[in-house]
């Protein structure tokens, strides 16, 4: 019953926002780098962040999920709040940056870090060598998903399913939250977006992977593999298009329209049709995932699916 209450807080909790960001003039503001053309309200993420805290809480106080993963979720709840004001004030890439190096640090401290990192037949148990590059993966996840979060019920359906999928394989009711908090949001997301998430609820959402990604690590290693490979859509998507960026000798702070969603869209397909091929592509992943044995099979093949997206997407519209 909680899930469900859970939910429509959630739902009717994006409609005020949206409400209310229409009264206040509290738009999107359209320009040569948006992919949408109408001003939209922003900041339904407020609703995801506040169901999000609100459900954790719940876990952690009837003894549902571990004490060290519910500090570390919870003080992600600070990048949310400056992502809140980088929204309506635009603050410096090097402060959003500061606060979330910080948040990844305390939280890598809380969860005891990143054990090993295992390659199947070589295992990396150094401590300096695993909780950087843990450190690295917090920090390019919250960034992604905010990079990614552009087109309608993109973001959304991402992690609806991931919630979904977490559940099916782990069990763990924190899944739930993520799913019925993120779902809430989406409806009024989906097609014709009624609301944009915006940096506030983005940036929560790729900590909140990263954190649980870490945690499920170090009951088994397996489980990384697991969840970079469900994630897979979103961090191939945004490291090709960097690595491309970097090759071209571009200024990787100045925003663009480069992501393959982004050129699916300019080379004339709808966001509708652009979110439901992702939902396709997930599908295609989650069969890898829960029917190959090998999770190290599962994710090369996810690997080749995505590569022959991104090759597809540069045949509709070439990536400059």
């Amino acid at each position: 019953m909680i899930y469900l209450g859970l939910f429509f807080m959630s739902f009717i909790l994006t409609f005020f926002i949206k409400n209310y960001a229409i009264r206040k003039s509290l738009l999107a503001k359209v320009n040569e780098r948006s992919s949408h053309s109408i001003p939209t309200p922003h900041g339904g993420g407020i609703a995801i962040v506040s169901t999000w805290v609100i459900g954790i809480s719940y876990l952690f106080l009837t003894n549902q999920i571990e004490a060290n993963l519910f500090y570390a979720l919870f003080i992600g709840v600070l990048i949310s709040i400056v992502s809140f004001f980088d929204d309506l004030y635009e603050l410096s890439p090097r402060l959003r940056l500061i606060v979330q190096s910080v948040i990844a640090i305390c939280a890598l401290y809380i969860l005891g870090g990143l054990d090993t990192i295992s390659f199947g037949i070589y295992n990396i148990t150094f401590n300096f060598v695993t909780n950087l590059f843990a450190f690295l993966m917090i920090i390019w996840f919250i960034n992604l998903t905010n990079f990614i979060d552009g087109i309608n019920g993109y973001v959304g359906s991402e992690f609806v399913f991931l919630g979904i999928s977490g559940v099916l394989l782990f069990g763990n009711p924190i899944f739930i939250v993520l799913f019925v908090s993120t779902l809430g949001f989406l409806f009024w997301n989906w097609n014709n977006a009624k609301i944009f998430m915006g940096d506030v609820g983005s940036t929560l959402l790729g900590y909140n992977i990263a954190i649980i990604t870490i945690y499920y690590s170090n009951i088994d290693v397996l489980n990384f593999w697991i969840l970079i490979t469900l994630f897979g859509s979103f961090w191939f998507d945004a490291t090709i298009t960097l690595i491309r960026r970097m090759i071209n000798k571009e200024k990787l702070s100045i925003a663009h329209k480069k992501h393959a969603y982004q050129r699916l869209v300019q080379a004339g397909w709808s966001h509708f049709k652009v979110t439901n091929y992702l939902v396709l592509i997930n599908l295609c992943i989650f069969m890898f995932v829960y029917f190959i044995p090998n999770i190290y099979i599962s994710f090369i093949l996810t690997l080749f699916i995505l590569t022959v997206c991104i090759k597809f997407v540069d045949s509709k519209k070439r990536f400059k």
